[in-house]
């Protein structure tokens, strides 16, 4: 921990002294820092300083709309996520009535558009998540393609997909990742971990593995 401290405390000297030569100047009360590590056993935070000032650590910080907790579970950006998609919902429960609501196809445009984005947004990061935290996603997604269907609630989820030309979420996430990862290919074709990160992965089988090295080894 020492050893990281001091290479953590030289980072942020060096960011600083980049802002100062730049004009920019980092406000030490809206700074904060998360400890990332699943480790049960009790040990402390690192010391760092910016302008003097201890760096508060929390357990939990938003970073462009992810929330990124301390043991990298992404429940509680779950959580939050499906209660913005169930408030967004409301608009599709509207427009689904019978008598004078939208078409299917413009029903899903809708809901593509107001839900589906959320949903996502992000996915290729908090994909890593449990399979119990991300199903908790699920119903959203089966209740949206429901009411854009007008079908029975008693009626098989993946007679929704089929009807509504949307595949499952889980499915949904791994497209996307596999987009993502032809996109960035090209400037990391050449990459490969360290020696002893390999070994680490290898002696350390729960470790999630690193994203590129998860899909070379896929293919």
């Amino acid at each position: 921990m020492n050893f990281i401290q001091r290479q953590l405390q030289t980072a942020v000297n060096n960011i600083t002294q980049w802002c100062s030569s730049n004009g920019f100047t980092i406000s030490a009360s809206k700074t904060a820092g998360v400890h990332f590590c699943r480790k049960r056993n009790l040990h402390l935070d690192p010391e760092i300083k910016l302008y003097g000032e201890d760096i508060k650590f929390v357990n939990e910080i938003r970073f462009l709309g992810v929330i990124f907790d301390k043991k990298l579970s992404f429940l509680s950006h779950v959580k939050q996520l499906r209660k913005k998609c169930e408030s967004a919902l409301n608009i599709l429960k509207v427009l689904s009535t019978t008598a004078w609501g939208a078409d299917r196809v413009s029903m899903l445009k809708i809901y593509r558009a107001t839900v589906l984005s959320k949903l996502d947004y992000g996915c290729t990061i908090y994909g890593s998540a449990r399979k119990s935290v991300l199903q908790k996603l699920d119903p959203v997604h089966h209740i949206a393609l429901d009411l854009c269907s007008g079908a029975f609630r008693t009626s098989l989820v993946k007679s929704f997909y089929d009807d509504c030309y949307e595949p499952a979420l889980e499915l949904k996430r791994q497209m996307l990742s596999l987009h993502y990862h032809f996109k960035i290919h090209h400037r990391f074709h050449d990459f490969k971990l360290r020696p002893f990160l390999l070994r680490l992965q290898d002696a350390r089988k729960s470790f999630i593995p690193v994203f590129l090295q998860e899909f070379s080894h896929s293919f």
